[in-house]
């Protein structure tokens, strides 16, 4: 498996003292499906947003695709933004609109700001929107509006739009946050299913360990701005727990059972 994304040293900071990022050193293969945990205000999403650049990171090298994202301009940013699905963890939707327009925003990046205006789409992007909310089970709901759904189903939705950009890899930020049990287990099933008959690349910021555990190629553990895990999951320690969660590893543990590796 080639390497698709390669961070070298990235640092991010926040005022004067606030590192919310420290020297991350990370290579991630196509196709693989890694989750990222860590306590709140870890930096988790600070690093999912350095990536595609919604945030600029400080210091180091962020590289996709064999392209140094760091130096790139403007246009070069929204060219490459289309190989790079965001899933974000409120979904991002445009309630007023019906499901298929949702999904079809998602093809922005391709068209120039007129026909974006408009709302012009192939026929050829229409069939593909029909299809992935076909895939993902809203078959049902391709012409409702996104404030009848509910949160799972906005979830999807959000799924669909990245999905239609065509892109190598998806960064979703805590996708399950908001969701009941029942919800989640269909949002990673979903996950899991893209990278792994898509060979998408999925990187997935959890607060949920044993949700890691289940899905994951690889779990990335951050604490403080810095990885102080990476590896599989049968390799996740009670220790290790601790040591990416800190004080909060008791009450996780509560919740965890015996699910965990020795």
């Amino acid at each position: 498996m080639t390497t698709l994304l390669e961070l070298k040293n990235v640092s991010k900071q926040y005022g004067k003292d606030t590192f919310a990022l420290s020297g991350i050193d990370l290579s991630v293969k196509q196709g693989e499906f890694v989750s990222i945990i860590g306590p709140s205000g870890a930096g988790k999403s600070t690093l999912l947003r350095c990536i595609n650049r919604m945030i600029d990171a400080d210091g180091g090298e962020i590289w996709f695709d064999n392209v140094d994202i760091m130096n790139l301009r403007q246009r070069q940013l929204r060219q490459l933004r289309t190989r790079i699905g965001m899933v974000f963890q409120h979904y991002n939707l445009v309630n007023r609109l019906s499901v298929i327009e949702n999904v079809l925003h998602g093809r922005l990046g391709y068209k120039n700001a007129l026909v974006g205006s408009l709302g012009i789409y192939t026929e050829a992007e229409k069939r593909q929107a029909h299809e992935l909310l076909g895939t993902l089970g809203l078959q049902d709901h391709v012409f409702k509006r996104c404030d009848q759904l509910s949160g799972g189903q906005k979830q999807r939705v959000g799924i669909a739009r990245a999905l239609i950009q065509d892109p190598r890899m998806l960064l979703c930020d805590e996708p399950i946050a908001s969701l009941d049990p029942s919800a989640s287990k269909i949002i990673m099933e979903h996950l899991r299913n893209i990278s792994k008959s898509l060979g998408i690349t999925v990187l997935v910021n959890l607060h949920q360990v044993d949700v890691a555990l289940n899905y994951s190629d690889r779990i990335i553990g951050v604490n403080q701005g810095q990885i102080v895990y990476d590896g599989t999951p049968q390799h996740l320690s009670l220790e290790k727990i601790h040591q990416i969660y800190g004080s909060e590893a008791g009450e996780l543990m509560m919740n965890f059972g015996g699910n965990h590796a020795g």
